[in-house]
């Protein structure tokens, strides 16, 4: 099905899974405006108009970062600071050291990554300062080591002054993320009233166990399952044998690999026809009796922007919508 082939090649092409509000996208975007307004507005008081340019497109990926992921690992105080001043002392370095550039433009970004890594400060434009210091040109160039301090450390201490500011400004939003007070933090634990057996530590060796960058921490992870848990225990539904509709999708309720959601394609009396149009074992079909169906299935499930979410309110069969 067409649909199906489009909802699949996102999903390889990568395409992001965005529900994030109308009102959230403006805010990010004025907060990048202010953000690069400031920066650049500062930085043609003491540099020429041409490394200005350059400098502030260096801080454009960062602004991305810090006003539309302010929540993300990558987008921290620390990764922003170490991740652009760690960058610039390699990329100088490198141009130092190196009379061609073609080696020292590739050292200084693969040198970048590694020490981002390892002093823990990954953040993705400190590979486009590093890249800068090499290629930047004369006006670039001739600064040497001082190119750290002005215009990079300034730049960036500017860029995170603001995005702190601003986004103080929204009360859904943290930055720094661990900015959230110890009183918010045990009212939020005291609200995930389920017992289980996971813990913190339980997220943070399964991140470990990825050995893959996640920008997500273990924190926000457990912050997450708490969520979750919450949802799931305010709007726990039973399904009724004789509530099943035909063209209504229901979920197994399941998590990773073993979820998977069913389409009612046909009732006949006791008997149900249906087919997997989502997760494990997409496409098949199969047939069973209503009693065998509600043992499987834990809820009902519409598709809301492109997302499979519960359907507390039960339509009539006459008003089911196609999956």
């Amino acid at each position: 099905m067409k649909a199906d082939w489009l909802r699949e090649t996102a999903l390889v092409l990568g395409v992001e899974q965005n529900n994030t509000s109308h009102a959230e996208k403006l805010v990010s975007s004025l907060g990048g405006l202010i953000g690069i307004a400031v920066v650049y507005f500062l930085s043609l008081e003491h540099e020429s108009a041409l490394s200005s340019a350059l400098i502030v497109a260096s801080m454009g990926a960062s602004a991305v970062l810090v006003f539309a992921v302010p929540h993300g690992a990558l987008s921290q105080p620390w990764p922003v600071l170490g991740g652009h001043l760690i960058s610039a002392i390699i990329g100088v370095s490198c141009f130092k050291l190196f009379d061609n550039i073609l080696v020292a433009s590739s050292a200084a970004v693969g040198l970048a990554i590694l020490s981002m890594y390892y002093m823990r400060c990954l953040h993705p434009p400190g590979g486009a300062t590093a890249l800068l210091a090499v290629i930047g040109g004369p006006s670039i160039n001739s600064m040497e080591f001082a190119f750290v301090i002005n215009p990079i450390l300034s730049n960036i201490s500017i860029l995170l002054l603001t995005a702190i500011a601003f986004n103080s400004l929204f009360r859904w939003r943290r930055y720094p993320a661990h900015g959230i007070t110890t009183s918010q933090r045990i009212a939020a634990h005291k609200r995930a009233t389920p017992e289980h057996n996971l813990t913190q530590e339980d997220f943070t060796a399964a991140l470990q166990q990825l050995d893959s960058f996640i920008d997500v921490s273990a924190e926000d992870l457990s912050d997450i399952f708490e969520r979750a848990l919450r949802h799931t225990e305010n709007h726990d539904t039973t399904i009724a044998p004789a509530s099943i509709a035909t063209g209504a999708c229901y979920s197994n309720g399941k998590l990773g690999f073993h979820w998977s959601i069913r389409q009612i394609t046909q009732l006949s009396g006791n008997l149900i026809e249906y087919e997997v149009v989502s997760g494990q074992n997409k496409g098949e079909t199969a047939h069973c009796t209503r009693e065998q169906f509600v043992i499987w299935a834990r809820y009902r499930v519409k598709r809301q922007e492109k997302q499979w979410v519960r359907e507390f309110q039960l339509l009539s069969s006459e008003e089911v919508q196609p999956c």
